[in-house]
Order: structure tokens, then C-alpha cells, then sequence
């Protein structure tokens, strides 16, 4: 069974992602903070794979995207770096990135090595919803990844339906139509969003604005979990042991 299977069907509430970018602040850094992250608690990872141009993302993010690059990071590098992550790390991993490094690699070829090295799912924010019901569905399905798909306060209630009927796991409830870590999500937009999303079949994660246990906790009201990354990117970068910031959210 596909770990995020797994997870979703033995826990339906409080499920805390944790988003970093690989190769930063140091490009070995990668591993070492996925190990202490499942060392901590956190139900799953989103490993972001560097990009030149990350429109949707913060300028923390972008900044930590930027940093990668300049360290060395390539997706083939990180695809290396976890090879055997499976020896040492059992929790769920999702690679999250553009669909250009996708393209670049060979979008079979990407997908294939993600299932020898045991990746859970991808997140790939630019991939249209159309083009990948038409053109990459089911190779997804061959190689056993979910693709997750993202909704917005403005994604209409027919896509939402639609993207629900041939979402494989979670949804990725964005709590704003802004770029990741400008403001903390919105308690009144995540009550108008949940009173939509209510009848869904999948389980959903709130991502964008979530940065403490407060804000984790407000969202886990409307989801069943939820998605911090610029906070703890942050961390990071301010050289604050991230360790203690994630003690701070389960506790």
C-alpha cells in the first residue's frame, strides 16, 4: 500500500506536512532534516525541488529555492540523494516542484525513479488539471504516485467536484489566492472554504499561512491537517533549531 494511503486511513485528524526545499541551507542538508522531521512526529514531507523562476512561491521560499541552486542542487542530485531513504525513513515523502525540471528529466522517466527510490506523491502546482487528466493519469497510476491536486478560495465549485472525482489522496486546500508565507491564513476564508468542501470524498490539507500551533490548530478545525513550509523554512534560515519549532506545534 502507498504510504499516504496508509496514513490517511489509519489517521483522520491533526495530520501535520512539513514543506522544505531540498539542498538548503546546505545541499547535504536534505536527508538529515527528513530523518529529524520523522524523528519528531510530523506525518509527512514535502521536498521541494529548486527552481529558477518559483512564481508561486514567498520570498522565503524563493530565497531558499535560489540558495539551493547556487549550492548545486539539480533534481537528479536529489533523486540521488534518496536512493535507500527507505532503510531509514518510513513516513510518507512527496517531491514538490514546477513541471518544467519534470519535463527537462523525461516526465516517464521522472516518475519511474520516483517509484524505485519509493516516493509517495508529487505536487507539481503548474501542471494543469485538464492536461494531466488527459495526458498523464494514468502513467501516474502505473507507477503507483498520487498526483495531489490544489484548490484555491477561487477554484470554482465544478472543478472542485471534478478535482475531487479523480483526486487518488488528499487535496491541497490553498487558504489564499496570495504566494506562500505573505500572510497568515484567514480564519473567516477557512470557514467559508470548509463550508464548501465539506461533502468532498478526499481528505484535505490547508497549506499557505500556516505557521504556528495556532494557526496549525485553527486549520486542523476545517481539515484534516495541515501544511507549514515558509515557517519552518524560516527556521532555518535564522538558524533557529527547527527541531524545537516542530516540538512547539505537536505539543
Amino acid at each position: 500500500m502507498n504510504r499516504l494511503d496508509k496514513l490517511f486511513k489509519e489517521k483522520k485528524e491533526n495530520i501535520l506536512s512539513i514543506y522544505y526545499t531540498a539542498g538548503y541551507p546546505n545541499i547535504d542538508d536534505t536527508v538529515n532534516i527528513l530523518k529529524d522531521l520523522e524523528n519528531r512526529g510530523v506525518d509527512l514531507v514535502e521536498i521541494g525541488i529548486p527552481f529558477s523562476d518559483p512564481v508561486a512561491d514567498g520570498p522565503i521560499i524563493q530565497e531558499s529555492s535560489k540558495t539551493a541552486l547556487q549550492n548545486g542542487m539539480t533534481l537528479k542530485l536529489l533523486l540521488s540523494q534518496l536512493e535507500g531513504i527507505r532503510k531509514e525513513v518510513e513516513m510518507p515523502i512527496i517531491l514538490m516542484g514546477y513541471f518544467n525540471p519534470v519535463m527537462q528529466y523525461g516526465v516517464e522517466k521522472f516518475l519511474q525513479k520516483c517509484q524505485e527510490i519509493e516516493i509517495d506523491g508529487l505536487i507539481i502546482p503548474d501542471l494543469p488539471f485538464d492536461l494531466f487528466l488527459r495526458d498523464y493519469k494514468e502513467i501516474f497510476s502505473k507507477y503507483n504516485l498520487h498526483n495531489i491536486n490544489l484548490i484555491t478560495p477561487s477554484t470554482s465549485d465544478n472543478r472542485i467536484k471534478q478535482i475531487d472525482d479523480n483526486s487518488t489522496n488528499f487535496i491541497y486546500v490553498v487558504s489564499s489566492a496570495s504566494t506562500t508565507g505573505t500572510k497568515q491564513a484567514d480564519g473567516n476564508v477557512l470557514k467559508t472554504m470548509f463550508d464548501r468542501l465539506q461533502d468532498l470524498k478526499s481528505p484535505t490539507l490547508i497549506g499557505f499561512g500556516i505557521s504556528d500551533k495556532t494557526t496549525f490548530n485553527n486549520a486542523c478545525e476545517y481539515a484534516n491537517g495541515a501544511i507549514i513550509g515558509s515557517a519552518f523554512v524560516k527556521n532555518i534560515a535564522t538558524n533557529v533549531k527547527y527541531t524545537k519549532f516542530i516540538d512547539e506545534v505537536l505539543k
